[in-house]
């Protein structure tokens, strides 16, 4: 289907931090939705000839808004780039599978759980807020006992072991250092909403196309990092008891469409283990499958907390890593250029749809 003007509803910037506007009037939107659905000829997505997945990887508040707890940099002008884009190509989206980063206070990379031998926490942003193998070894840090009742019941010594496990399973499966970062994403606070300006756009996807969103909620485990909504990022603790698990039946979802259409935050750490995730089911399974996968490079960001800083600027391994995901044969897109014009996309040009149509 051809790609659409934006509807007169859209807004970037109408919704704003100071609160004048920050709910979508869902009512409102249904009925404008219907009504631009009926003048641009848009079908019900259930008929659609070439099905088309997109998942927004945790575009939420507490990432996206300027003044949040661990804003990315250039994040709100990704939503918006998003937004826009599912707007004119409303048609050609089948289906939304947006994740959502939800933590509590307790976790394994929150300053809570981490004190040395004077009571003080890592600083988030700052260089102890990267704990190595070598620092737990030498008792640096080490697990803050206030916490073992909330979340081992009071099995101090556990933690200890699982603390040094969990560093050490970091190191040798090739992933960053643990982290500690600023409280983010929690459950219940208005962080954990997805940025007003797309949750917009996709609402009115949905009532526009009739269908519904598959909403992938990650991060809640105490004991592990989750920044792939794949899988956690360890998955045993240090007596090989079974900690988390992988999500096989997520990832063969995704793959079972036509297109599978990528972007959000950040593409330093979710969106980036998610992909690489992706595809190393796909270089086991197919490896034609990665013709699939599409990633709209102008709609993500890598973390800078520091810039230029070897351990907190993490812009050097988002590249490299969109390196791999290109020489695999993952597509690197912009959302401003029509899907059939995308490498290898299924989605017909409208002069051609139109005449199958007829």
């Amino acid at each position: 289907m051809k790609q659409l003007p934006l509807p007169a509803h859209y807004n970037p910037n109408k919704f704003v931090p100071d609160g004048h506007e920050l709910y979508v009037k869902y009512n409102e939107l249904e009925a404008s939705a219907k009504a631009w659905a009926s003048q641009h000829g848009i079908p019900q997505a259930a008929t659609d000839k070439v099905k088309v997945c997109a998942m927004p990887i945790d575009m939420q508040l507490t990432f996206c808004d300027p003044a949040s707890e661990l804003p990315v940099l250039g994040a709100m002008d990704d939503c918006k780039r998003a937004a826009e884009f599912v707007y004119r190509d409303i048609g050609n989206i089948t289906h939304f599978a947006p994740t959502f980063d939800t933590h509590l206070v307790m976790q394994i990379f929150h300053s809570i759980m981490l004190v040395d031998d004077h009571g003080n926490h890592p600083q988030p942003g700052t260089p102890d807020s990267v704990i190595t193998e070598e620092q737990v070894k030498t008792g640096k840090w080490h697990i803050n006992p206030a916490v073992a009742a909330a979340i081992a019941k009071g099995n101090l010594p556990k933690l200890e072991r699982h603390l040094a496990h969990y560093t050490k399973m970091l190191k040798q499966t090739g992933k960053e250092a643990l982290i500690t970062w600023p409280y983010h994403a929690m459950l219940g606070g208005i962080g954990h909403a997805m940025v007003p300006v797309l949750e917009e756009a996709i609402r009115f996807h949905q009532f526009a196309r009739q269908t519904e969103i598959d909403p992938r909620i990650k991060g809640g485990n105490p004991l592990t990092e989750n920044y792939s909504v794949i899988q956690p990022n360890v998955l045993t603790g240090p007596d090989g008891e079974e900690i988390d698990q992988k999500n096989p039946a997520f990832l063969a979802k995704l793959l079972a469409f036509d297109m599978l259409i990528i972007f959000g935050e950040a593409k330093s750490h979710c969106l980036l283990d998610s992909v690489n995730d992706i595809l190393q089911y796909i270089m086991t399974k197919d490896r034609s499958l990665a013709d699939k996968v599409y990633i709209l490079e102008d709609c993500t960001s890598p973390v800078v907390i520091v810039p230029g800083d070897p351990y907190l600027d993490f812009t050097p391994k988002a590249d490299a890593g969109f390196q791999k995901f290109a020489d695999a044969g993952i597509h690197i897109v912009q959302s401003t250029t029509p899907m059939w014009e995308w490498p290898d996309s299924p989605v017909p040009e409208p002069s051609v749809q139109a005449a199958v149509t007829v």
